[in-house]
């Protein structure tokens, strides 16, 4: 299946690690209205899924998303930053045409 959003290794390797004995949990990656651009990316550790949640692995990674949105992430990639100024998940989105600072935030046109 060719899923429109993908995962770096850095980032399934941080989900794999989180999700450890976490008994089978996954991280939900969603997209809520709100944040100061319009839409917020929210990342939690989830052990349910709906029957329409699409699931992706990469390697020992799990990530689930609900179709609403999986369509505002098409095409977009989750990664993993480890920095001096802190570890963090970031989308890259292409549908994404303005963000704010905080890298959680963003708007489309």
């Amino acid at each position: 299946m060719n899923t429109p959003f993908r995962l770096t290794d850095r980032a399934a390797a941080r989900i794999a690690e989180i999700a450890a004995g976490q008994d089978s949990a996954a991280l939900r990656v969603a997209v809520l209205a709100g944040g100061c651009s319009g839409f917020q990316y929210r990342f939690d550790l989830d052990r349910e899924q709906a029957p329409d949640d699409v699931v992706l692995e990469h390697g020992q990674a799990r990530v689930v998303i609900d179709p609403a949105s999986l369509d505002l992430l098409a095409g977009a990639e989750l990664d993993y930053a480890d920095e001096l100024m802190g570890s963090y998940f970031t989308v890259r989105n292409p549908n994404a045409t303005s963000s704010c600072g905080c890298g959680t935030s963003f708007s489309i046109d």
